[in-house]
């Protein structure tokens, strides 16, 4: 009964530290968003000249576990540690016209998060896409593009992740993600939506229902769906 009592209290302290570690990343990430973005643009030369905040807050992040079953803590902390890395990564080649600029950006480049050392694509592809079925993802992961959706001056947070990624994906279809031309019953989208096909047409949907589920304006009758180029332009002020 007395090993049992010590390995239960045991536990709940660990379970408390990562709790703490976990609201800590949280409050900090989102004072670091807070001071660095403004309008989807990020300050990259004053982080540069100074990246001790974001480099703690990364080496904080290095040591967060969190399971997936726990799924909006879980949810939350890798779309900040992504958007967070993608910084780091435009940091690290300052300065850059893109993110493309610099070889195995998305793909080669590991960065040490939640206990693992992987890569952005790891992150999105694996942790992420690979894990929910969820197209609003694409709207929260900013891959320090122009073409990308915006990112917010925030951090993503447990208790109000469903709004947010609502709101960003509300936001992007009803902006520059899309370009309609009612007339000719024309819309060009974000190639994002070309690249990722088949995450826009889950649960027996198409391209055009998808964009209708968050658009204000609705796209009434038959349109022909096109792509148009992608902006790998850094996002920087």
């Amino acid at each position: 009964m007395k090993k049992q009592f010590i390995v239960i209290l045991i536990s709940l302290i660990s379970f408390e530290g990562i709790s703490q570690d976990l609201n800590t990343f949280f409050s900090k990430a989102d004072a670091f968003f807070k001071a660095n973005v403004s309008n989807g643009r990020v300050a990259y030369s004053k982080i540069h000249a100074a990246p001790s905040q974001l480099n703690d807050l990364l080496g904080l992040a290095e040591g967060i576990s969190v399971s997936k079953s726990d799924a909006n803590n879980y949810q939350a902390f890798w779309i900040n540690a992504y958007n967070l890395s993608v910084i780091k990564g435009i940091i690290d080649n300052y300065p850059t016209n893109s993110p493309l600029d610099n070889a195995g950006f998305f793909d080669k480049t590991k960065h040490s998060l939640g206990g693992k050392n992987i890569t952005l694509n790891d992150i999105e592809h694996k942790l992420l896409r690979g894990q929910f079925n969820d197209a609003r993802f694409h709207f929260v992961l900013v891959c320090g593009a122009v073409g990308c959706p915006p990112l917010i001056n925030k951090a993503y947070l447990p208790n109000t992740l469903n709004a947010q990624l609502e709101a960003q994906t509300k936001k992007a279809i009803n902006g520059d993600f899309i370009r309609v031309n009612t007339k000719k019953k024309r819309v060009e989208v974000s190639q994002i939506m070309e690249w990722y096909k088949g995450d826009f047409k889950m649960n027996g949907m198409t391209e055009i229902d998808f964009i209708n589920k968050y658009r204000t304006e609705k796209l009434e009758g038959k349109y022909k769906l096109s792509y148009f180029p992608y902006n790998w332009k850094v996002n920087k002020q």
